[in-house]
């Protein structure tokens, strides 16, 4: 065992020497325990994000997913079908396309031939299925007709029908439909064209369908965006794509009528400037906080309150904020107001409950800055900076510090009614995106990935629109896409 010093025996000044040794090895060493909460805190971070308390997609959730938690409320309704709900069930129809008559041949009691007894009447039954798919070829056949005066006169084709054999402009829909909206890959459309119609494509036929569906679509997108820029709400998204195997960005704005995609290899303004919906906007801009949005001051803006949900749910999850658990609820019961005061008809809360709310609201942040400034008063000085910027900040301060300097913005719910509660259009609006990347990858060129977000701008705000898609398709390959309600 090591022999302990005896400390009796040194002298004033080695002891005042001894102690600021010491000293300095205590802070040292309290430093150095600051920092490992700090990475403890941080790795603990990282391994309890999950879908809920997170904007990680569900699909990283693993085989352990989280149990469920909804912060909805119990609406006192008993569950199925409500009051007036319509139901969905097949329905005879008068005039069926089919008749089969099932006659009986013979009496059942003394065996007599019953085929020329006329039937006295029947019982019915009906069953709804779809023809066969097969492929049907039309032949166009230009007439040669010789005048009296001798002249041989030759019909015209029609413009469509420029190849002496080619394929029509309904086949070219289903193709695209599947490729571009239902996200086939193209050996599997092949297989798929293949076991319905007999139609025998190659890659090749399919991309060059894309590329015209892309063409024909020029305008129609450029009508979709100029359409986003007159509207009162907007909601924005981006989201990270793999074009030609290095990373580029999707972004879209959408409403509940229409959708615009476009990719570039930006992700902040510089991209959304290139591609143009927001510049000259002036209605209000839903988003989740990302800067680049917020540097547009033409318009107003709204923040996605369910990030805010997730954030705060994390905070309560990983530190028991008290703070942040008072304000999950106060929103969620703030957006039950709103709800509730649109189904009454009214456009407005009551002044009383606004500032209520209002009241609550700024007090939770007051207790939240509080408990953050004696959780930073009671732990160590974090360690020194080694690197130029900002001190770095906890998740709590900084979503503190968010809803207090975007108060209006996150609020903006409950002062105008025209604003949802959150950006779930736009995150619905992108979430097939992302399946598609996960279906294939990556983009394998810069001309795919321009046809597919184009096509999916058209179909998106075709169906948003109550349109039938493989309609709107074929119109498309006849040269008069959808007239969208809005993008006229």
């Amino acid at each position: 065992m090591e022999q302990q010093p005896d400390l009796t025996s040194l002298s004033e000044p080695e002891k005042d020497a001894l102690i600021i040794a010491l000293y300095e090895v205590i802070e040292g060493l309290r430093l150095e325990i600051a920092q490992l909460r700090d990475e403890v805190a941080t790795l603990k971070g990282h391994l309890g994000k999950n879908s809920r308390n997170s904007s990680k997609p569900p699909s990283s959730d693993g085989l352990s997913k989280p149990a469920p938690k909804s912060l909805r409320q119990p609406s006192g309704k008993p569950t199925g079908g409500q009051p007036g709900h319509k139901g969905h069930h097949l329905e005879p129809v008068a005039d069926p396309d089919l008749i089969v008559a099932h006659s009986p041949s013979h009496c059942d009691a003394c065996a007599a031939n019953l085929a020329e007894v006329p039937a006295e009447g029947y019982a019915e039954r009906q069953v709804f299925d779809i023809p066969a798919p097969r492929m049907e070829v039309t032949a166009h056949r230009a007439e040669s007709k010789r005048c009296a005066c001798g002249h041989l006169n030759t019909a015209t084709f029609p413009s469509e029908v420029s190849a002496s054999v080619q394929y029509g402009p309904r086949i070219k829909a289903v193709a695209v439909y599947f490729s571009q909206y239902q996200l086939l890959p193209y050996a599997r459309v092949e297989e798929t064209l293949e076991s319905l119609y007999g139609a025998s494509l190659c890659a090749g036929s399919l991309a060059t369908f894309t590329q015209q569906a892309y063409h024909g679509l020029e305008d129609t997108a450029a009508q979709i965006k100029a359409a986003l820029r007159r509207q009162d709400v907007v909601h924005a998204d981006e989201s990270g794509i793999r074009v030609e195997g290095r990373l580029h960005w999707v972004h879209v704005a959408g409403t509940d009528q229409l959708t615009y995609y476009q990719h570039h290899a930006k992700r902040g303004q510089e991209a959304m400037e290139a591609i143009g919906v927001l510049p000259g906007f002036e209605g209000i801009l839903v988003h989740d906080h990302l800067k680049a949005y917020l540097r547009y001051i033409d318009c107003h803006h709204s923040l996605c309150n369910a990030h805010h949900l997730r954030e705060l749910t994390s905070l309560v999850e990983q530190s028991q904020s008290q703070w942040a658990d008072d304000m999950v609820r106060l929103l969620v019961v703030a957006n039950r107001c709103v709800d509730r005061a649109k189904q009454r008809g009214n456009d407005t809360l009551s002044v009383k409950l606004g500032q209520l709310l209002t009241h609550r609201y700024d007090r939770l942040i007051d207790v939240g800055l509080e408990q953050e400034a004696a959780r930073r008063a009671q732990g160590a000085e974090p360690p020194a900076q080694k690197k130029r910027g900002r001190v770095k900040q906890s998740k709590a301060k900084n979503l503190l510090d968010r809803l207090s300097n975007y108060k209006a913005e996150t609020l903006r719910f409950i002062t105008d009614f025209r604003v949802p509660f959150d950006n779930n259009q736009a995150e619905r609006d992108i979430r097939m995106v992302k399946l598609k990347q996960k279906i294939s990858g990556t983009f394998r060129s810069q001309q795919g990935a321009q046809a597919f977000f184009r096509i999916r701008s058209y179909l998106s705000s075709a169906r948003k629109q109550g349109n039938n898609m493989l309609s709107a398709l074929t119109l498309c390959f006849q040269g008069q896409p959808l007239a969208l309600v809005g993008a006229e």
